[in-house]
C-alpha cells in the first residue's frame, strides 16, 4: 500500500481522470475555443499532455512509442490545439495511448533507472524514472489547475470529478455571496 511507485502512479491517474472529467459535457465548440488571451483551450491542454508524456515517458527513456507528431508541427503550438482535421476522439484516443505507453514504462522500469530529456541539456541529466514521474505528476496538475479554471467558467463545474466537487459545502447563493463579499473586501483594500 505504500510502495512509492504505486503511490505515485496513484497520483499520476487521478490526475489524468480528472483531466479527462473537465471534457465531459461540453459541446465541441467549447472544448476547442480559446478561452484565455493565450489561445489556451480544454482539448489542445489534453494533446500537449499527450505529447509531453510519450516524450518524457518515451524518448527519455529510449522507449519508442510509435506515434507521429502532427503533420503542422512546424507551428510551435501544434500540440496545444486539436486541428479541424482532428476530433475529440481522436486527441482522447492519442492521450489514452500516452497513459497506457507511460504505464507500461512505469511497470517496466524501477524508480532508479535513469533517462536522459534531451530538452534538459547536460544541467538536469541523467534523470530517474522518479524524477520522472514527480515531474509529470507536478505539470499535469499544473495543467489540470488550467482546465479547472477553465472549465468553471465556462460552466460553474468544479473539483476533482464530478462526484467529488472538492470545495467546501454551499450552493450558489452561498457562491454569489461569498464572491461579493471578496469583491468589497478587494474594493476596500484598494482605496
Amino acid at each position: 500500500m505504500n510502495d512509492p511507485k504505486d503511490v505515485l502512479s496513484r497520483y499520476l491517474d487521478a490526475a489524468h481522470d480528472a483531466l479527462l472529467w473537465k471534457l465531459d459535457g461540453l459541446t465541441e465548440y467549447d472544448v476547442r475555443r480559446p478561452l484565455t488571451s493565450t489561445g489556451t483551450n480544454l482539448l489542445g491542454v489534453i494533446k500537449h499532455l499527450a505529447w509531453v508524456e510519450f516524450g518524457y515517458f518515451g524518448e527519455t527513456f529510449d522507449r519508442p512509442h510509435g506515434e507521429t507528431f502532427p503533420a503542422n508541427h512546424e507551428e510551435p503550438n501544434a500540440d496545444m490545439y486539436a486541428s479541424a482535421e482532428e476530433s475529440r476522439d481522436d486527441i482522447l484516443s492519442l492521450f489514452g495511448r500516452a497513459r497506457a505507453h507511460a504505464a507500461e514504462t512505469i511497470d517496466t522500469l524501477d524508480l532508479e533507472d535513469e533517462g536522459h530529456v534531451p530538452w534538459w541539456g547536460d544541467g538536469g541529466n541523467p534523470v530517474t524514472l522518479q524524477r520522472i514521474m514527480v515531474h509529470m505528476i507536478a505539470e499535469t496538475n499544473r495543467h489540470l489547475g488550467q482546465l479547472d479554471i477553465l472549465r468553471e467558467s465556462l460552466d460553474g463545474a468544479v473539483g476533482l470529478r464530478e462526484d467529488n466537487t472538492n470545495m467546501g459545502p454551499g450552493d450558489g447563493d452561498y457562491w454569489l455571496n461569498y464572491c461579493e463579499q471578496l469583491e468589497q473586501i478587494a474594493t476596500e483594500a484598494n482605496n
